[in-house]
């Protein structure tokens, strides 16, 4: 099936990026837009939910408010709507539980009329001025065409697998993306191992010591990191996460970004200091009248080979500053190893319009364009690509709104959300 009409803009991917974008332009009439979804409703990191787990950030960052606070589509109007207002008043609390965050996303895109869950885009062509998208419904296998003045790349991360893990993924070995599904299989095991480092790692393992007194296995945390660091969560740190670094970073050449990245990983990879504190009190209390958990951690730890074993597998591991080889023997594994970014494959018609860096990744322009190859006029911007052109604050939530601000005001043409020249106290480079 065609659709007859040329949308103004068609976002792939429903994740809060594209849906703080969604929720931006609905008031705007002179932008009409269209957001497909391949899940069959919003969905954000199922396999993690787990209870107690909060924001890294303040609600605050929410899909619309540090854009627009009096719009309809804010969590504290959701709040409202859902009558718990004064529940959240007395919790007194900066950080919104995992779950409700969730909740409210899903609330958020079940008011809009652009999204479109259940559709999975599989083509993108250029066809004059316009795109032309062909998705498949996930229910009923029939196929749309949709026609878009420009989209918008919403599609997000994929969970990393380490090469030596390819081919060896199931219940015995699953990223900590599927934790939730693989929890009781982990519960059952004799012996359990999280490898990786950041939050995710972090909250696995914790939920697996509150269990592990009671099931018996053995348990250990593996990470090439240098140690198991707090995020770095100061308030002129936390300044990094803002348009004007965001614009330094970009102002800088590609080489000076990369080198510059490779030395933020505490800024968005780190452990909330709560959680590293939750863990160290729990093996301590384990410890008192010199017992001793059967637990252990090591740092500097690099996973180099897995093989599978009758008891599942033996990880081939060199400690890194004093290169030296061990193995380590574990029947399950979680693999709490990151996200990467990728290229998907629907823009494979396109990929002769962008234009690539050396490293096969999008050239992104500041105001989150993706550059072209022909002087087309019809625009594909990214949301959550852009980390090496943009800095840390691409995947963070409390740029989501911003950076669908921007986007919003290009496609309108005129400024519909005031974006401020200033917002933090310090300066990051000679103007």
């Amino acid at each position: 099936m065609r659709s007859g009409r040329v949308h103004d803009l068609l976002g792939v991917g429903i994740g809060p990026f594209n849906l703080s974008l969604a929720a931006l332009l609905e008031p705007v009439e002179e932008v009409e837009a269209v957001f497909l979804e391949q899940k069959p409703r919003f969905e954000w990191h199922p396999g993690l939910m787990l209870e107690g787990t909060t924001l890294q950030v303040p609600f605050l960052a929410d899909l619309v408010t540090m854009a627009d606070p009096t719009s309809p589509h804010s969590f504290l109007n959701y709040l409202r709507d859902r009558g718990r207002l004064y529940n959240f008043y007395f919790l007194e609390r900066f950080h919104v539980p995992r779950r409700e965050y969730e909740h409210y996303c899903r609330w958020v895109s079940e008011r809009l009329q652009s999204c479109r869950f259940g559709e999975e885009v599989e083509g993108v062509r250029h066809a004059g001025d316009h795109f032309e998208v062909s998705s498949r419904d996930t229910a009923t296998g029939g196929r749309r065409k949709y026609r878009a003045r420009h989209l918008a790349l919403g599609v997000g991360t994929v969970p990393h697998i380490p090469p030596c893990f390819e081919g060896r993924l199931g219940e015995d070995a699953f990223h900590s993306a599927d934790y939730l599904p693989n929890r009781e299989r982990c519960l059952e095991a004799a012996s359990v191992t999280v490898v990786g480092s950041g939050q995710s790692a972090a909250e696995v393992f914790h939920d697996l010591l509150c269990a592990q007194k009671e099931r018996g296995f053995r348990l250990h945390w593996l990470t090439r990191s240098k140690g198991f660091f707090p995020m770095e969560y100061s308030k002129l740190g936390l300044e990094h996460f803002s348009p004007e670094y965001t614009r330094y970073f970009h102002g800088l050449p590609q080489k000076k970004r990369d080198e510059v990245r490779s030395r933020q990983d505490l800024l968005y990879k780190g452990i909330d200091v709560e959680t590293i504190a939750a863990i160290y009190d729990l093996l301590y209390e384990r410890s008192v009248g010199g017992a001793y958990p059967d637990v252990h951690l090591m740092a500097l730890a690099e996973v180099g080979e897995a093989e599978r074993t009758e008891r599942g597998f033996r990880l081939h591991c060199r400690q890194i500053e004093q290169d030296r080889y061990f193995a380590h023997e574990t029947e399950v594994v979680v693999l709490a190893t990151g996200y990467a970014y990728r290229v998907p494959g629907f823009l494979e018609g396109v990929r002769d319009l962008i234009r690539w860096d050396g490293r096969g990744r999008y050239v992104v322009t500041l105001d989150y364009r993706l550059e072209k190859t022909a002087g087309i006029p019809n625009e594909i911007f990214v949301q959550n690509g852009e980390i090496h052109t943009h800095g840390v604050g691409a995947p963070d939530l409390g740029l989501g709104a911003h950076r669908a601000a921007v986007i919003t005001n290009r496609l309108a043409g005129r400024a519909v959300y005031p974006v401020r020249e200033r917002n933090v106290f310090q300066r990051f480079g000679v103007a």
